[in-house]
């Protein structure tokens, strides 16, 4: 889908995505600078006013189908926590030039980062992987890296996807709503490569959130950056949920797949898990 005028500001964008960020320390998934967030829009946004600063650089993968089209990025090294009330230090801004393997990046004054996010290049595969297959005119990123979804996939029972799915959706009806083909689970790949990054673009294709086991996660969102926020601190209270029965040595059953299934009947939704 598309969002339809009064489009978000760049004012809004930035305000939006300071306040996922936010929300991504509120639960402890991002501490120190770990984490990162991208929002692409594709309709005009003046920047100039607000990040003076121009330079022309090469993007680390072509992205095509963003062409014309202005992605918000956070900068590598920034706290997310900072971003709300500081965007203009912790943000730069890509303006993507023709063809798709150039853009302007446009920074202020004020920057505390030297360079961009440096998952830049799976936050760029995959924006232009969804434009293109579904002609969005918005598209947001989160990674962080929420502490008892990222432990559990430390242990190797979880990283098998259809494991880890019907564990974390038995705690809770909203879950199965939210995820009803279920999340993508990637085993370790080593971050910022080219690997995790085509492994990532790949498992979107499918899912809106996908855990990079022994890492974090990704989510995505055609609607809003704070929407994919929201998928992370949903799958996070489930795996919080899940790490207490394990310590207190699984006495709780959780939802039975019989009642996930009369869930699902009852809201019309098809689901791939149960």
């Amino acid at each position: 889908m598309s969002l339809e005028p009064p489009f978000p500001t760049l004012d809004d964008m930035m305000r939006h995505i300071g306040e996922a960020g936010r929300r991504m320390a509120e639960i402890g998934a991002c501490e120190g600078a770990a984490g990162n967030i991208s929002v692409f829009a594709n309709w005009p946004v003046e920047v100039l006013s607000r990040f003076p600063l121009v330079e022309e650089i090469e993007l680390p993968v072509a992205a095509p189908a963003l062409a014309g089209g202005t992605l918000l990025v956070t900068g590598s090294g920034i706290r997310l926590r900072e971003v709300y009330d500081r965007p203009l230090e912790n943000l730069g801004v890509l303006q993507i030039a023709p063809g798709g393997t150039h853009a302007r990046l446009y920074t202020a004054p004020s920057r505390v980062f030297t360079r961009l996010t440096s998952e830049l290049n799976s936050h760029l595969a995959v924006h232009n992987d969804q434009v293109a297959a579904s002609g969005t005119n918005y598209h947001a990123l989160v990674h962080a890296q929420p502490v008892h979804l990222t432990y559990l996939s430390h242990i190797p029972r979880y990283r098998d996807p259809l494991e880890l799915n019907r564990r974390l959706f038995r705690w809770q009806p909203e879950t199965i709503m939210t995820f009803p083909q279920g999340v993508a689970v990637l085993p370790f790949i080593v971050p910022g490569s080219a690997e995790l990054m085509a492994a990532t673009t790949t498992a979107m294709r499918h899912h809106h959130l996908v855990v990079w086991s022994k890492h974090g996660v990704m989510a995505r969102s055609d609607t809003s950056v704070k929407r994919a926020a929201d998928l992370i601190e949903y799958l996070e209270t489930s795996a919080h949920y899940e790490a207490l029965n394990l310590s207190a040595g699984e006495p709780a059953d959780g939802l039975q797949p019989d009642e996930i299934r009369a869930i699902a009947r009852a809201l019309g939704m098809e689901q791939t898990i149960f």
